[in-house]
């Protein structure tokens, strides 16, 4: 029985070792039994791994990787790259906090996403951030007015819609027209030209990120060429582009897919920007122009796992259904995309198999992990659900009044509980009775 979770050199983070499952030199079962189920585990050396593959795609460039912490944003995951030497890509003043916890650099921060807020402008002003990714006018304009009067300017990057299909799943998908972000690429000169009026403003880049989940090369080059088509076009007219922001997106393996990886991205960039010319800042000669990407599924998607145990089987007509005690609340996305993930015994039996869904306990028809798996199970069986790592416990809810999973990191033969599990009564802690 072979795992997903391999890094693109072999290294197994998550194998089978004298019959069960591994995290790194820990056996899964091991810590279902000491901390409960539902349970994300993470894999230190997986984290690693994966930033080590950005890591070699910068060397000798002048390039950022601001990791897109709304993946996960756990502080022990944050700190990891915090001391790899990361930026991060962040889209709430929550997340900026959650940085500075973390032992994060502000000045390697960028802020994203469409509806800041002005306390968070503020806060992100004062820790003195290295850009905002403005994605409308009215952002500007409120911008502009917070930095006046905290007495502070704002480096400024515009977020272009470049009308680039990723070719994912549609609710991944931010680049096209139809898409609530950024600013329409043909509109993009009048507004640059609009923010270069406003005062408090630095305009200092542009920004575009066209989805998630991406495993080709050519939609990041199409959109590629639309920025540097927008780069020339505003030098033109005297504006300092100092760095362009791809964004991130790279996808990983749930299945089948074949990931890009990142050497290959930064290359065929660096390759375009060389034949165009643009490697360097116009009138600048050695300065050359930054690249910033935001990867975050790709650096902890598959470093992580959800152990979940069988409560029950259920047999029927038409469906075989395991109930087990994760559910959509735990893990949203199989309910949310109908995402797949990879569902292993952590304890292979070596009997008869049936084909499950693997459902939840909660009240809803759409509280399922998997569909149609062929699975040897009894009641009491431990399953690992793969690919946890990112966007699982950031997404995670109380529906049903269920408390949300505890998170461990796994560090050779070492484990940390980096966030308990939660209590019923911490869930009815800031509520009370009204007379």
């Amino acid at each position: 029985m072979t795992s997903a979770f391999a890094t693109p050199v072999g290294q197994p983070w998550f194998h089978y070792h004298e019959g069960q499952l591994y995290a790194e030199d820990l056996a899964l079962s091991e810590l279902a039994e000491r901390h409960g189920t539902p349970l994300f585990v993470y894999s230190r050396a997986a984290l690693r791994g994966a930033w080590e593959r950005y890591a070699r795609a910068i060397e000798g460039r002048d390039a950022l990787i601001c990791y897109g912490m709304k993946a996960n944003s756990n502080l022990s995951v944050l700190r990891e790259f915090a001391q790899a030497g990361a930026g991060f890509d962040i889209v709430s003043g929550g997340e900026l906090a959650r940085v500075i916890a973390a032992g994060g650099d502000p000045g390697k921060v960028v802020f994203s996403g469409v509806g800041k807020q002005a306390w968070e402008m503020r806060a992100a002003l004062r820790a003195g951030v290295m850009c905002f990714n403005v994605e409308s006018e009215a952002e500007l304009q409120q911008l502009s007015e917070v930095a006046q009067a905290e007495g502070l300017t704002a480096p400024v990057s515009l977020r272009v819609n470049p009308d680039v299909d990723p070719g994912t799943h549609p609710y991944i998908s931010t680049g096209l027209k139809e898409n609530k972000f950024g600013i329409a690429i043909a509109d993009a000169p009048a507004v640059y030209a609009r923010a270069r009026e406003l005062p408090g403003l630095h305009l200092v880049g542009v920004d575009c990120h066209i989805g998630s989940q991406i495993t080709e090369l050519s939609p990041y080059l199409d959109a590629l060429e639309k920025l540097l088509d927008l780069v020339r076009d505003l030098e033109a007219t005297g504006l300092l582009i100092e760095h362009m922001d791809l964004g991130g997106g790279l996808g990983i393996r749930y299945q089948q897919e074949v990931p890009l990886e990142p050497k290959a991205l930064l290359d065929a960039v660096y390759a375009r920007l060389e034949a165009r010319g643009m490697l360097e800042l116009p009138g600048q000669p050695g300065r050359s122009r930054r690249i910033v990407l935001e990867p975050g599924r790709s650096l902890v998607g598959n470093a992580g796992v959800l152990l979940t145990r069988v409560e029950y089987l259920k047999p029927g007509e038409v469906k075989n259904f395991a109930i087990v005690d994760a559910a959509m609340n735990d893990l949203l996305r199989p309910t949310l995309y109908e995402a797949y993930h990879g569902i292993l015994p952590v304890v292979p039996r070596a009997g008869e198999t049936a084909r499950y869904d693997v459902v939840g306990p909660i009240c809803e028809s759409g509280d399922w992990l998997g569909r149609d798996r062929e699975l040897d199970l009894q009641a009491g069986d431990l399953l690992a659900v793969e690919s946890a790592g990112a966007y699982a416990m950031v997404m995670a809810s109380q529906y049903n009044t269920r408390p949300r999973a505890a998170e461990i990191l796994v560090d050779g033969d070492r484990h940390y509980v980096v966030r308990e599990r939660e209590t019923v009564a911490q869930l009815m802690a800031g509520e009370s009775l009204a007379p």
